[in-house]
């Protein structure tokens, strides 16, 4: 297949102002990915957009095994879905009240909730 450029699991991006650390979420558009790498401002970084990752949770947000789940880009973890949410793939485990992580599917599409 002349066409085909990469599977797209892995996508290079520019880093954001600030840079990025290393397995830190980054929505660019419609693309939600963690960093492979930690990158200053402006420099290549690659963002894993499928997969599984142990990610930060919102404290108070109760999420089961197959539930959808969120980036919240102001607080910088996941939640369930919501206003100004992006959705970004399912819980790979139960996490509740209290718990400050969980193991997410990432799916690799997304749109920020209105």
């Amino acid at each position: 297949m002349q066409n085909f450029i990469q599977n797209g699991h892995i996508i290079r991006v520019t880093a954001p102002a600030g840079g990025i650390a290393s397995g830190e979420g980054l929505i660019i558009g419609g693309l939600f990915g963690i960093a492979a790498y930690s990158s200053a401002e402006g420099d290549p970084v690659e963002l894993g957009t499928t997969g599984v990752y142990q990610l930060p949770k919102a404290s108070a947000a109760v999420v089961t095994v197959g539930t959808r789940v969120a980036w919240d880009n102001t607080a910088k973890n996941i939640n369930v879905p919501g206003a100004g949410r992006f959705p970004v793939g399912i819980a790979a485990e139960a996490a509740g009240n209290g718990t400050t992580s969980v193991a997410v599917r990432l799916d690799g599409v997304g749109t920020v909730a209105a």
